[in-house]
């Protein structure tokens, strides 16, 4: 869990961070789609792939938020990163642990900026643990689905290619093209 003792820290200390790590589980997922793309699995590689690009976003948005807020923020090292699996499967595990202590740390983050009354901090990191818990589920399913699979990796693929690429959003309205016929 989180590296020292949370009760005397600040929102925006453990925001600056989970930004670290943040940054370390974008490299950790990148690590692992090299594996997997190593195995010649290119749908479990283009999954992680895209979840490392998600989480390296997520942490900028971080460090933007403490930049609108005019709070300091310096980039720094990274955690350790785990390059070799012993298995797609092993490999996926260490991604779902990964995703879980995310999560709790995210919860911690959640809770101290509504202890200490930081309305925009509570806010913000919201939109955060919410979308700690589809990726949690999703990372639990994707292991449930591998062992199920019993070794045939071909159905694990396929079974990422169907369910992990983007859906279209039914929520917003398409676009209208310039130079469209009109009726």
């Amino acid at each position: 869990m989180p590296d020292i003792d949370e009760a005397d820290e600040s929102f925006p200390d453990l925001l600056r961070t989970q930004i670290r790590h943040g940054f370390t589980t974008a490299q950790q997922y990148l690590a692992a789609a090299v594996y997997f793309d190593s195995r010649r699995l290119p749908q479990l590689a283009g999954h992680a792939y895209d979840r490392s690009r998600e989480h390296y976003g997520n942490s900028l948005r971080m460090v933007q938020y403490l930049l609108d807020r005019d709070l300091p923020v310096q980039i720094g090292g990274l955690d350790e990163i785990e390059s070799t699996f012993e298995s797609p499967r092993g490999a996926v595990a260490s991604l779902l642990e990964i995703e879980q202590v995310r999560s709790a740390r995210i919860s911690d983050l959640a809770h101290t900026a509504r202890t200490s009354g930081d309305y925009l901090g509570e806010r913000f990191i919201g939109w955060f643990l919410a979308d700690q818990v589809k990726n949690v589920a999703g990372m639990s399913t994707l292991l449930a689905v591998i062992d199920r699979a019993d070794g045939q990796l071909f159905d694990v693929e396929e079974f990422v290619a169907r369910e992990t690429r983007p859906r279209p959003r039914t929520d917003i309205p398409a676009p209208k093209m310039a130079g469209a016929a009109r009726n």
